[in-house]
């Protein structure tokens, strides 16, 4: 197995509703080694999209460790996470997200501008990045002018432009028909086969049958984990059905 990418010890997280606090992470422990492509499966309300956040960078855990590749990120400060996530992290999410009046290059560009990268440098990336996904010809036309699937590449693209070490991925298909979803899935695992550490977040079993392994969590606590290629189909559907 690979070093460690993402380390996590006893992470928790509360909200608070009203008068009361709701514990939506109840002390997460998980390791995910680079390389890895893994599918965090919980039903709506069971604390995945929450630890998305944290392993993203976009929320703090009220206590716990988070160590991204080998960096003790919960203590950063909030322009120093703002700097990593924009470096090493992307982001795809349920909706595509583009820009209107942007271009699918100009949308795959944005992480690019706020990092600072010179025009020059920022063209050949865009490039690269939308050839990768298969979308070079599109380059020049406004998300109206593309399909679900095609906008939702670009979002892709977007998220790999940075060469990002960690790719985040948030119910990435449940827009898109089963087709498209299959399309999406398959360059998830090409990009994956290129040494992309890539997590799905997904309620679908589905979509978790197409990665390596599956961490089940259910209300703040992960349940199970498991590699999808030694599961047994019906155990795991039993698993399912309890979520």
């Amino acid at each position: 197995m690979n070093k460690p990418l993402v380390f996590t010890a006893a992470l928790n997280k509360f909200y608070k509703a009203g008068s009361n606090s709701i514990q939506a992470l109840a002390n997460v422990s998980l390791t995910i080694s680079a390389g890895e492509f893994v599918a965090i499966v919980g039903r709506s309300g069971s604390g995945k999209s929450t630890l998305m956040s944290i392993l993203g960078l976009l929320d703090r855990p009220d206590n716990g460790q988070y160590f991204l590749n080998g960096l003790n990120v919960a203590e950063l400060r909030d322009d120093d996470r703002a700097s990593m996530r924009n470096r090493n992290i992307g982001f795809v999410f349920q909706m595509a997200s583009l820009l209107p009046r942007a271009s699918a290059a100009e949308n795959v560009e944005m992480p690019l501008t706020y990092g600072g990268i010179g025009r020059s440098e920022r063209r050949r990336r865009v490039q690269a990045a939308l050839d990768r996904v298969g979308l070079a010809h599109r380059a020049a036309h406004w998300p109206h002018q593309l399909s679900g699937g095609e906008q939702q590449r670009v979002a892709i693209a977007r998220a790999l432009v940075n060469d990002p070490m960690l790719i985040l991925a948030d119910e990435p298909t449940g827009a898109l028909d089963s087709k498209t979803a299959d399309s999406v899935l398959a360059l998830f695992e090409d990009l994956n086969r290129d040494g992309r550490t890539i997590v799905v977040v997904t309620h679908a079993p589905e979509v978790a049958r197409r990665t390596q392994r599956q961490i089940i969590i259910l209300d703040g606590h992960i349940i199970d984990d498991r590699d999808t290629c030694n599961s047994a189909a019906a155990e795991t559907e039993a698993l399912y059905a309890t979520l």
